[in-house]
């Protein structure tokens, strides 16, 4: 079942991945959508921050996929850019099969090629108010796929 939540600042963005960084666990992933300057990013900086990783989290579009270790023996952040792959051989040419199982994997702009990973995922779109442009409010929808995330509450995350 679909979830939405409204944040309406980037801080309240970082939150909602705060938020949700409580229920994550190594092996997660989340596969984001969303138009270019949705808020990708900033979800994944609250995540980071959350799960206590070392580094800054920034887009790696240019580098496609960084890693990011835990400060405080959690799951490492695996936080992939897939804008410039043109497939899954493209992403599957990065081995994220190999720490999948250890870390925490974002995948943004990761629809139609990042679904094969796992059975298992999160699907969060994150759409912008359309129109005026100085105008901060996101709808998050989180799309829980597979076993893992039955039973898992992600309404609770509204608060």
């Amino acid at each position: 079942m679909t979830v939405s939540v409204v944040a309406a600042t980037a801080d309240e963005t970082r939150g909602l991945a705060t938020r949700l960084a409580a229920l994550l666990r190594a092996g997660d992933l989340l596969v984001l959508s969303g138009d270019l300057g949705a808020g990708k990013t900033t979800f994944t900086q609250g995540l980071g921050a959350a799960l206590q990783v070392r580094g800054d989290v920034t887009s790696p579009t240019f580098v496609i996929s960084r890693v990011h270790p835990s400060l405080v023996h959690g799951p490492a952040l695996v936080h992939v850019d897939a804008y410039r792959l043109h497939g899954a051989l493209e992403l599957d040419d990065l081995d994220l099969d190999a720490s999948l199982e250890e870390a925490v994997t974002v995948v943004e702009w990761g629809t139609g090629v990042a679904e094969d990973l796992t059975d298992d995922r999160l699907e969060v779109e994150i759409l912008r108010a359309h129109g005026d442009t100085d105008d901060e409010t996101r709808t998050l929808r989180l799309t829980p796929v597979g076993i893992r995330w039955q039973g898992v509450d992600l309404a609770a995350l509204a608060g």
